[in-house]
């Protein structure tokens, strides 16, 4: 065994046929897919990236996994945290990328919230944070106004973001030891944390107030609005979560330890 921290990364499921060029014979059987860039640079840090499908029962991942890590993607079903539901489509999230999945929703939750329970050290991404934030009983920002802060992005990943979108951290938290008291990050979303859920504080901002990072003071939970995997420098966020899974599993409380 190589002793290095296993960490688990989410992704989506969608109809093959989406894919450009798929044979036509292919085109109906589903694909699992996930953000290459997370397990390259969790394996840069020093961990062993393990992608998750929607098979792998929460319980059972949480027996052997160090540390999870939930990516980006399509909005939260509004349903989840009180949202207006007139703006569900009722469309298959396996052929529209876009289009609410309940059953995304449903397993990551229950991954982050036993995760949590185990102590198993848990990074939200973009929408992962803000799943993060509405299992733990909060509320979003259905639709950010415009004004001068470019959350949604015009700028192609992978990049720094705009010097405009600058966020500032907390004194004190795991955020301002990561990042320092400000940085500059990339952003491609349209919704964000309003109301935060329970043992959350939102320790990053925009200047314009946009949550851009939360955190769980005393444990190792943490979620950031930009995307890390997709910034072009290397973003402090997963080496913090390979570390703090490495952690847990020198301390002898991962079983494959």
């Amino acid at each position: 065994m190589s002793g290095k921290p296993l960490v688990g990364i989410t992704g989506r499921r969608f109809r093959l046929g989406l894919v450009a060029g798929t044979d036509d014979r292919h085109t109906t059987p589903y694909v699992d897919s996930f953000m290459s860039d997370f397990a390259t640079r969790v394996a840069k840090a020093g961990g062993v990236p393990v992608h998750l499908p929607y098979d792998a029962h929460p319980v059972d991942v949480c027996e052997w996994m160090s540390g999870l890590v939930i990516s980006g993607g399509q909005d939260v079903h509004p349903a989840r945290w009180g949202g207006d539901t007139s703006v569900v489509r009722g469309v298959d999230p396996r052929l529209d990328p876009h289009a609410h999945d309940a059953e995304r929703d449903d397993y990551e939750v229950t991954l982050i919230r036993t995760a949590i329970d185990r102590g198993i050290p848990v990074l939200g991404v973009c929408r992962g944070m803000q799943l993060l934030n509405v299992a733990l009983g909060g509320t979003l920002i259905a639709d950010l106004p415009p004004g001068t802060v470019p959350h949604s992005s015009p700028l192609a990943a992978p990049t720094d973001g705009d010097a405009e979108h600058l966020v500032t951290f907390e004194p004190g938290s795991t955020a301002a030891r990561l990042f320092g008291a400000s940085a500059v990050t990339n952003s491609w979303h349209h919704q964000a944390v309003d109301r935060c859920g329970a043992g959350l504080v939102v320790t990053g901002r925009t200047p314009d107030g946009v949550a851009e990072a939360v955190e769980a003071p005393g444990a190792p939970i943490l979620g950031v609005q930009w995307h890390p995997e997709l910034m072009e420098r290397d973003d402090p966020a997963l080496a913090w979560i390979v570390d703090e899974a490495r952690q847990r599993q020198e301390a002898g409380i991962c079983p494959l330890t």
